[in-house]
Order: C-alpha cells, then sequence, then structure tokens
C-alpha cells in the first residue's frame, strides 16, 4: 500500500512522521518527494547506493527546415514557444514536455531533447529503501521530477512517500494514487486554517486521510475542541517538548530516543490499515 505524509503548511513536522513510520516499519520504501527541499536523508542516513541525473524532454529548432510558419507557438498550450519573422523563442521554465510542437510541426523542424531538471538518489538502510529527488536550483517545475521518484514505487511494498508542503500542484503529484494520506499539523491557527485546506484537497482526490498533531499541548483547550469536533480522525499526538526538539536539532529520529514511540507509530499503521482503500 501506498501511505502519502502531508502537510498544509511547511514545517509541521511532515518529514519527522514519514521518517519514524519507515523506521518503525523496517521493511518498506521511503520516498522524498519534496524535490524543492529533500531533508528526509537527514534524519535516515540511508547508504546511497545510486545517483542518476533527472531530465525532461524540451523542442529544439531546425532552422535549416523551420519557416517560422507559428503553429509550434499556436499549439503550444503553455505558451513556451514564441515565433518571431527570424527566430523562435523558447521559454524551458514554461514548458511541461507534451510533444505537441514536434509532432504538429508542419516543416518537422523540431525534435525533443533532454534537459536536465535535477537528479534521483536511491539508497538503503536496514531494508528501507530510500528514493529522494534533488531538483536543480532555478528550476520553476516540481511535478516532473516527483513524477521520476514516484516510478520507483514497488507496488509490493508498503511504500512511504514524503509529500512537499502546502497544496498545490506538487502536493497533489505526489499524493495522487496514495491508499492513504495523513495530514500532519500544528494547533496554531495557521496551522489549522491550512489543514482544513488540506483536508479538502485530499478529499477532492478521494483518498482517506487522518491527522497527525505535532507540537501538541494538553492545555491548549481551544485547538483541542477543533480536533475533537473535527470529523477526520486524530491518529497520533506528539507533545511540545524540548527534547523532541533537541532531537529533531541534531537529525536524530524520535523512536531512536523514546522506544515507546515505535509502539506508537505502528499503532497509526494499524488504523491506517483498517480505514485505507488498500487491499492487503
Amino acid at each position: 500500500m501506498i501511505i502519502s505524509i502531508a502537510s498544509g503548511k511547511g514545517g509541521t513536522g511532515k518529514t519527522t512522521v514519514a521518517v519514524n513510520l519507515a523506521l518503525a516499519l523496517g521493511n518498506c520504501q521511503l520516498l522524498d518527494c519534496d524535490v524543492e527541499e529533500p531533508n528526509a536523508q537527514l534524519f535516515l542516513k540511508a547508504k546511497i547506493t545510486e545517483r542518476k541525473p533527472a531530465t525532461v524532454r524540451i523542442p529544439e529548432i531546425d532552422y535549416h527546415k523551420c519557416d517560422f510558419c507559428g503553429k509550434c507557438s499556436e499549439v503550444c498550450a503553455y505558451h513556451a514557444l514564441a515565433v518571431l519573422p527570424q527566430k523562435v523563442l523558447f521559454f524551458p521554465g514554461m514548458c511541461h514536455s507534451c510533444g505537441a510542437c514536434e509532432m504538429l510541426c508542419p516543416q518537422h523542424a523540431i525534435r525533443e531533447v533532454d534537459r536536465p531538471i535535477g537528479e534521483i538518489e536511491t539508497g538503503e538502510r536496514e531494508g528501507i529503501r530510500f528514493v529522494q529527488g534533488k531538483l536543480n536550483v532555478g528550476e520553476t517545475m516540481a511535478p516532473p521530477l516527483i513524477r521520476q521518484v514516484k516510478s520507483h514505487i514497488d507496488r509490493d511494498s508498503t511504500v512511504i512517500i514524503d509529500a512537499p508542503p502546502g497544496t498545490s500542484c506538487p502536493m497533489v503529484t505526489a499524493v495522487k494514487g496514495s491508499d492513504f494520506c495523513v495530514l500532519v499539523t500544528e494547533p496554531t491557527p495557521f496551522g489549522m486554517n491550512d489543514l482544513q485546506v488540506a483536508i479538502k484537497t485530499v478529499q477532492k482526490l478521494g483518498i482517506p486521510h487522518g491527522i497527525v498533531i505535532n507540537r501538541w499541548e494538553r492545555n491548549d483547550s481551544k485547538s483541542n475542541l477543533f480536533f475533537k469536533t473535527n470529523p477526520v480522525p486524530v491518529l497520533l499526538k506528539i507533545p511540545f517538548e524540548r527534547k523532541i526538539a533537541e532531537l529533531y536539532s541534531v537529525g536524530t529520529p524520535l523512536i531512536e530516543h523514546f522506544p515507546e514511540y515505535r509502539e506508537k507509530f505502528m499503532g497509526m499503521l494499524k488504523v491506517i490499515l483498517g480505514t485505507s482503500r488498500a487491499v492487503v
């Protein structure tokens, strides 16, 4: 089954939950799809065994054949091409690699070539197969790299996906196809507001989901009332404690210092298995 870990905003502890769940489970696959700022490896410390460049296909113009008819610009839905009297302007940040320009060019003056956008690393730690994407600085679109990271999914394994924060295209690309989505939040006004947006997003995608509250405070009556009245189940509460913050600051997973959390994460997994749409 595929379990995605997402959040409506950054800094809620999404990677903490993803890594600790993977370590508690052991024999699984962990994909870091937060390709603009991957940090699961800081905590997992997997042995990286392979690095491969990630590329997308972009058009290359053959000016010996091009008659500047403008057809390529006309068919490009994303306006990545602009045809001038003696030149074709190409804007790589707007290209979605759909191939329409190459297919529909009357003069066959366009061919697609590879353009590097980042890197994919794979490795392992104690039975956890790890895959992460690293988007090159300056790249504007993360979804193509996220899809390439997800192409490594092993359907015969339990897969944990650390998704990008927010609810825009990168997050949707990462969680799409998941059997269950864990939404990590913090009990603050911003956290709860963005949680509600994230809930609507996964509901729109038809993905079963639950909540993990990070930095939870027992005496916070306002936020506790919110979670009690919200119909989405709370899977786990991680308290607001100095020691937990200290562990995070030095890249130490929670369950390595607090063994009892291994049982808590496995208990969360049992709830997920009982409410997901996966066939296990």
